[in-house]
């Protein structure tokens, strides 16, 4: 049983990579049945390195440790997940030299998209990703089984009000950009793509809110061509973040 003061990490991915990260982790454990392949003789020898005890368990002591969750044979027990002050995340920014690139979501309440959200936010070098308090999914085990181990090296930050956060981003040179399928613009033809900038991602159907989307220095859209016009959350996300990518590169 996990404490009220730890969490539970499960899947090979989101293991490996809290390891490979450095982050605290207070036992891993691993089904008995899972036997030996590269990636599992990875976790061994990183959990080994951090001096992280591995205990070799029956596959019903892993279902009854990963609490319902698709585990593949291992699971981590960790302290609560590590978020960061937004102060401290924008000043390692600007310690790195490198244009502010952060994601926001706003009403993405469905954990899988949280995750892939993030996963796209790192794979393309976003600096970090912004979680309001209200009106979208907070970190569980199922987001970070979602983003398959990118939690470990995306900071996070919890917001409690994304507009007011918004304004002062802006004071501070950080433009806000928000998805919208119906923005007057393409998002590649938006003059603040290379600048600083906070890339809003909404709610699937609802979008984002009227505030927020108020808030925004630009509301773009992505070109869409077939005869379903729309992408559910986490992949308007990704693309949005690839031509964000593309044009600092």
């Amino acid at each position: 049983m996990r404490s009220d003061r730890s969490r539970i990490v499960v899947g090979i991915h989101p293991v490996r990579e809290l390891l490979r990260a450095g982050r605290a982790v207070s036992r891993v454990s691993i089904a008995a049945s899972r036997g030996a392949s590269p990636l599992i003789d990875d976790i061994r020898s990183l959990a080994a390195q951090a001096e992280v005890p591995v205990d070799e368990v029956d596959r019903g002591t892993i279902d009854e440790r990963a609490e319902g969750l698709v585990h593949q044979g291992v699971v981590a027990h960790a302290p609560p997940f590590p978020f960061v002050g937004l102060d401290e995340l924008l000043g390692r920014i600007d310690a790195s030299g490198t244009a502010t690139l952060l994601v926001a979501v706003d009403g993405v309440t469905d954990p899988h998209n949280l995750g892939s959200i993030a996963r796209s936010a790192e794979s393309f070098g976003a600096h970090g990703l912004l979680i309001p308090d209200r009106r979208a999914a907070s970190i569980t085990p199922t987001v970070e089984k979602s983003a398959a181990g990118a939690l470990a090296h995306l900071p996070v930050v919890s917001v409690t009000n994304l507009v007011r956060t918004m304004a002062g981003l802006h004071d501070r040179g950080v433009w806000s950009i928000g998805l919208d399928a119906d923005g007057p613009v393409d998002l590649a033809d938006s003059s603040l793509v290379a600048e600083p900038c906070l890339l809003i991602v909404g709610a699937e159907g609802d979008g984002m809110a009227r505030l927020t989307r108020e808030r925004c220095d630009a509301v773009v859209r992505l070109p869409m061509r077939g005869a379903v016009a729309s992408l559910n959350a986490s992949v308007a996300a990704g693309v949005a973040l690839y031509e964000l990518a593309r044009q600092r590169a």
